[in-house]
């Protein structure tokens, strides 16, 4: 319950020991939901911890994040769902109509047309008549659109 109120995210994630980390893995890097590029640990120092030292790109922004912990201590790891959708309408907005494989329907996600040229892609096929899947990666809170298909 204090998770909610706070909004910090923290019930999307499990804690996962540094060490434990591989390359590949998710992991919360400054509070942000990454993928692990480069993992590397260093040798026991004066003061007995082993550190690991994980650069993560951010899932949803591509940005790149560095974090050094003791390989002992926890780190949290979110839990990253990726779903695929059927691509029903996209308003004047921008907002896209989704239909799951139980024909649930949602308009809760837009597109950024601005800034994200995948989203420029997905409305552009759109508009051309293709039905199109896409595929929405969700993780601490968060939903964005990462991909497309064709329907065949």
């Amino acid at each position: 319950m204090a998770d909610e109120a706070s909004g910090s995210g923290a019930s999307d994630c499990i804690p996962i020991q540094a060490g434990a980390l591989k390359k590949g893995s998710h992991v919360v890097l400054k509070g942000f939901p990454c993928k692990i590029v480069d993992y590397s640990t260093s040798k026991t120092g004066k003061h007995g911890h082993a550190k690991a030292n994980i650069t993560g790109i951010d899932i949803f922004t591509q940005r790149k994040y560095e974090d050094i912990s003791p390989t002992s201590h926890n780190m949290l790891q979110p839990l990253v769902n990726r779903n695929d959708f059927q691509l029903v309408d996209v308003d004047d907005e921008g907002y896209v109509t989704l239909m799951d494989s139980k024909n649930d329907t949602r308009s809760d996600l837009k597109l950024d047309l601005d800034g994200d040229d995948v989203h420029k892609k997905i409305k552009e096929e759109f508009d051309n008549g293709k039905d199109l899947f896409v595929t929405v990666l969700a993780a601490m809170k968060t939903e964005k659109i990462i991909g497309w298909k064709e329907l065949q």
